[in-house]
């Protein structure tokens, strides 16, 4: 569905709008791990999170008629964030459907980027059936969180990034929600890396599709992790990944606190649970490292208050 030269046309898209953000490495956690581990740290993207590349590359690519009727975008908070700036940036309104128990930080900062909130229950209700009314409704464009071409490719710029820096990769993980990220990711490092995504526990919908061979659906997965809450693989992101990932493994809550804790601690980063994903994989043990070790740390939205919580738990 996609190739390199998408991701690098997405690259010049972002390049000067969004932040090229640093690469991090700790000699604690290369010893732990028995690997050189390269951290690229999201938490410094504009929003907080990877989204930005492809919610801005997505709405840059819209036509004025299209961005002056405004965009609808469906997210549990780093995507929708990233679409109001977006959005916003291009002169245009965006309407974003969250869950009423998205964490509060999301919810205000998404409003303070200028969109409209429309709220839902995210285990009664359907947000892309939601999303889909209010476009039809509104004559707004869709912006998807993952199930898009030109967003799979902005989320790929991450990697590009990573690859021009560490000069070649042995092993590439990140997390995986709806699959974007590792989807436009992969097209960049695979086949010269092996990919591995990483999942909660409770939501691991993409390892048990690629096991089946199609995607399967499981519930709203009950897990610290707000932005790994999906439900099931997107359609296109999932052609792709069954075709570049190598594999995916699953870390517990416990794991992802602790990851978060080590990356305070050691690297004075604060990332929220599922952006702690591939970095508590490596911790864990859930998979093997050698050589050199490319992570994305997607996201550091997470309010003050429930970092502390979430650290005191365990």
């Amino acid at each position: 569905m996609i190739g390199l030269d998408d991701v690098k046309a997405a690259a010049r898209r972002l390049h000067g709008v969004a932040h090229r953000t640093p690469v991090l490495s700790s000699s604690t956690l290369d010893e732990r791990v028995g690997a050189r581990v390269l951290l690229k740290a999201e938490p410094f993207q504009r929003t907080g999170s990877f989204k930005f590349r492809g919610a801005y590359n997505k709405i840059s690519s819209l036509s004025d008629e299209e961005r002056a009727r405004g965009v609808v975008a469906f997210s549990s908070g780093n995507h929708g964030q990233a679409v109001a700036l977006a959005a916003r940036l291009h002169g245009s309104s965006a309407t974003i459907v969250m869950p009423a128990d998205a964490p509060a930080l999301k919810l205000d900062a998404t409003r303070g980027y200028g969109a409209e909130v429309v709220t839902y229950d995210r285990y009664t209700e359907d947000r892309e059936a939601i999303g889909d009314r209010l476009a039809e409704e509104r004559g707004l464009t869709v912006v998807r969180p993952f199930d898009d071409p030109l967003v799979m490719a902005g989320q790929g710029t991450a990697a590009l990034e990573l690859l021009e820096e560490a000069g070649g990769l042995d092993l590439f993980l990140a997390p995986v929600s709806g699959g974007g990220l590792i989807a436009g990711c992969a097209t960049v490092v695979a086949p010269g890396a092996r990919v591995v995504g990483v999942e909660p526990e409770a939501g691991e919908d993409t390892r048990r599709s690629l096991e089946a061979g199609e995607r399967v659906e499981i519930p709203v997965p009950e897990t610290i992790a707000d932005a790994l809450q999906i439900t099931k693989p997107g359609e296109l992101t999932f052609a792709v990944n069954s075709r570049l990932l190598d594999s995916v493994v699953t870390v517990s809550d416990v794991d992802l606190i602790e990851a978060m804790r080590f990356l305070f601690e050691r690297l004075k980063l604060v990332v929220e649970p599922g952006g702690a994903a591939g970095v508590a994989a490596l911790l864990a043990g859930k998979v093997e490292a050698a050589g050199t070790v490319g992570v994305v740390v997607s996201g550091g939205n997470v309010g003050a208050a429930r970092f502390a919580e979430l650290l005191r738990i365990h």
